[in-house]
C-alpha cells in the first residue's frame, strides 16, 4: 500500500472497522471485529438462544439483513402442546365428530311383537250305531235298547301372535276326554208260528189237541179258538165254528 505522506508502499491494514485503502480487498468479518466485540459474540453464542444469538452475531457484524431475518425469527410465538383434557381453539379443527341432527337421522325399523299361548278347544265325537237280533221281537219290529252320546276330545294348540294379531297356529295334544257311548238298536227275527186257519195262535206241528182232552198232541192249546179256516187238527168237534170251547 503507498503512504501518501512518505511515498512508500507499506502493508498497513487499515483500522478495525474501517474501510479498505484504494486497490485493497475488504478484510473478512472476524478480522474486522475488535478483540472485546470477539468475546462478546463467543458469549452470545454459548449462552444466548439460537435466534437471539443469531440477531446479535449480525448486530455486531452490521448486517442489517441478517438482523431483519433475526427480528422476524423472534417474532415467531410457538404455540405450547395441547394439554390432555383442554378443549381445541376454535382455529384448530378437533378430530371430534361433527354432531348430527337428530331430526334428520334416518329412521330406525320397528321390530314387531311376537307372543305365543296355549289355547285349548273341544270337539264332539260322533257315537256310532250297532244293531242286534231279538228272537223275541216280531220280524220287522225295531227296539232301542241302548241311547246313543256323543264324546268329547280335547285339542291343545300353541298360538302365535304377532302384534296381537295370530299368525300360525300348531297342535301339541289331542286326547278324548270323554269316550261315546253306542247306539244299540234291536231287530225282531221272529217268525210266525202260528197256523193261519185259527184265529188264536195254534201251533204249527204234526198234531195239537185240546188242552185237557183225550188227545196225545204233541202240542196242545187251550180255547176257545176260533176256526178260520179248515179245521185240519180236528178241534172244533161240533162244528159251531168255535174250537176247544168246553
Amino acid at each position: 500500500m503507498v503512504d501518501t505522506h512518505n511515498g512508500a508502499v507499506t502493508n498497513q491494514i487499515p483500522p478495525y472497522g474501517g474501510a479498505a485503502w484504494p486497490g485493497q480487498k475488504r478484510p473478512g468479518f472476524w478480522s474486522r471485529l475488535s478483540p472485546m466485540q470477539r468475546v462478546g459474540m463467543l458469549v452470545a453464542v454459548l449462552l444466548v438462544p439460537c435466534c437471539g444469538g443469531a440477531a446479535l452475531i449480525n448486530a455486531l457484524s452490521g448486517d442489517d439483513k441478517n438482523v431483519d431475518a433475526a427480528k422476524a425469527a423472534d417474532n415467531v410465538v410457538v404455540q405450547p402442546a395441547q394439554q390432555a383434557g383442554d378443549q381445541p381453539s376454535a382455529d384448530v379443527p378437533s378430530a371430534e365428530a361433527p354432531a348430527v341432527d337428530p331430526t334428520s337421522a334416518a329412521p330406525t325399523s320397528v321390530q314387531p311383537v311376537v307372543t305365543t299361548k296355549k289355547v285349548t278347544k273341544r270337539t264332539a265325537i260322533a257315537f256310532t250305531t250297532r244293531t242286534v237280533k231279538d228272537p223275541d221281537l216280531e220280524k220287522g219290529d225295531t227296539e232301542v235298547r241302548t241311547k246313543g252320546v256323543a264324546g268329547v276330545r280335547t285339542i291343545t294348540y300353541e298360538v302365535t301372535m304377532t302384534d296381537g294379531k295370530e299368525t300360525s297356529r300348531k297342535q301339541i295334544s289331542s286326547v278324548v276326554t270323554k269316550k261315546p257311548v253306542t247306539k244299540v238298536v234291536a231287530v225282531g227275527s221272529k217268525t210266525s208260528s202260528c197256523d193261519p186257519n185259527y184265529s188264536g195262535c195254534v201251533p204249527i206241528t204234526s198234531d195239537v189237541d185240546c188242552a185237557g182232552g183225550s188227545g196225545n198232541g204233541p202240542e196242545y192249546v187251550s180255547g176257545p179258538v176260533r176256526v178260520t179256516g179248515s179245521d185240519i187238527y180236528d178241534l172244533d168237534r161240533d162244528g159251531d165254528g168255535v174250537a176247544c170251547d168246553t
